[in-house]
């Protein structure tokens, strides 16, 4: 196959031989591959983390949040307000604090949540989590979550001692009473304070598994009246949660609803409630990109330095080029075509390893963890039992380009400066 004058050189050029330029050259398209790798990687972990961190609050909060500063008393006509506003499919009455549980010696302070099954599966399909037992808060029972029930040692059947800070104020009065009485007095007090502090029983009657770590092991759901009961609530509710026909349209809902709300009252989206882990996803993600691009500019210099070699070693070689009539873009081209070949084949290889281990990206994880004992994505920290990852082609794009075209100027600075050289100076010395 006939090719080019320039390429042909430039092909020639780069044949392997044993020196120096050959080894730069190669740790060069290494850079180049090693940093498209890392930013494929990168980008699409990131991406697909702020896919799966949106999709796991989707999954479990409500689209909107009702609630008040202190506890919301007429609930009722307002969830009647609520329903017959435009873009609301369901709501549900919710009790939610952080409370005491103990199992075996065992204790632990997660957060209980007080439903309506019923009322709840209307907003969140909790049915769909179960892992183990069924979603059955008939009496006094509770549904825990995998990584709760893992911490305690607790299984479908076995009975779970709660302890609430709901009745802390009563506690406190009953301890300054018991202090101030006396004889027959003295005993009625102490069964006085015994009664308040005396715990709930809760059976396990299932257990429910979300993938997001913070939900499975940090909640706790029980009925509605023993979270009521628990914070001494009487028939006042903690909030309202809400879903709308549009997840990223809850905004406009929640403007609706607000017109009806009388302070303390007020209304949240699930994004106003976790606006800082979404903005936090995003600037690590823009930021980690910029960071780790520089790979590809370190990586650029070097295919930089070795075409400068080369056309200090091909000096007398582009004399004579230029002395038979090559013109400017000829030699430009002998020398850009060798950077433009290092930067495909590191860019095509880059892509092809990078696509690989986001393919194998949790076999390969397992394998550090069992083998080194390296724990590259930590569930207690990133809130996933997996690494999530999400291919934009858009991004993919972007990085495959922008590390062509770094490498592409890099190459150009000595192919146009070879390119320049007075055919008679560069054969005076020959």
């Amino acid at each position: 196959m006939k090719l080019p004058f320039s390429f042909f050189l430039a092909l020639r050029y780069l044949k392997p031989k044993r020196t120096f330029v050959s080894i730069i050259t190669l740790i060069s398209m290494a850079g180049v591959m090693l940093g498209v790798t890392v930013l494929i990687l990168v980008i699409s972990v990131m991406t697909g983390f702020d896919r799966e961190l949106r999709q796991k609050v989707v999954d479990w909060d409500a689209h909107i949040l009702v609630g008040s500063e202190d506890v919301l008393h007429d609930w009722r006509d307002l969830t009647v307000k609520i329903r017959n506003t435009p873009g609301v499919i369901g709501t549900a009455p919710y009790v939610q604090g952080p409370v005491i549980v103990e199992f075996q010696q065992q204790r632990l302070a997660p957060m209980i949540r007080g439903i309506d099954p019923d009322e709840e599966e209307k907003v969140v399909p909790l049915k769909r989590f179960i892992k183990k037992g069924a979603l059955d808060l008939e009496g006094e029972s509770a549904v825990l979550g995998v990584e709760l029930a893992r911490r305690l040692h607790i299984d479908v059947g076995d009975k779970l001692t709660v302890y609430s800070p709901g009745n802390l104020g009563q506690i406190l009065d009953g301890i300054k009473e018991l202090e101030k009485t006396k004889g027959q007095d003295e005993r009625k007090a102490i069964d006085k304070l015994r009664e308040v502090v005396l715990p709930k029983e809760l059976t396990v009657t299932g257990i429910f598994e979300t993938g997001h770590y913070l939900h499975d092991s940090e909640f706790l759901l029980v009925p509605l009246y023993v979270g009521q009961e628990l914070y001494n609530l009487g028939d006042a509710l903690h909030g309202i949660t809400v879903k709308t026909d549009d997840p990223y349209g809850a905004e406009r809902v929640k403007r609706e609803i607000e017109k009806f709300l009388q302070p303390p009252e007020y209304a949240q989206t699930w994004i106003d409630m976790n606006s800082q882990f979404f903005e936090a996803v995003r600037l690590e993600r823009t930021v980690m990109f910029f960071l780790l691009f520089f790979i590809v500019v370190v990586a650029a210099f070097g295919i930089m330095n070795t075409l400068i070699t080369v056309t200090v070693q091909k000096t007398r070689d582009i004399g004579i080029m230029k002395a038979i009539g090559a013109n400017i873009w000829q030699i430009v081209w002998v020398f850009l075509g060798q950077g433009v070949v290092v930067g495909v084949f590191g860019t095509l290889t880059g892509l092809g390893l990078g696509m690989t281990l986001i393919r194998y990206r949790n076999p390969v994880s397992h394998w550090l963890a069992s083998t080194f004992h390296i724990e590259i994505f930590p569930k207690q920290v990133y809130q996933f039992s997996e690494i999530p990852a999400e291919v934009v082609p858009r991004d993919v794009a972007i990085i495959c380009l922008s590390a062509f075209v770094i490498c592409w100027i890099f190459a150009l600075i000595p192919a146009y400066r070879a390119a320049r050289l007075d055919p008679v100076k560069a054969l005076r010395y020959e």
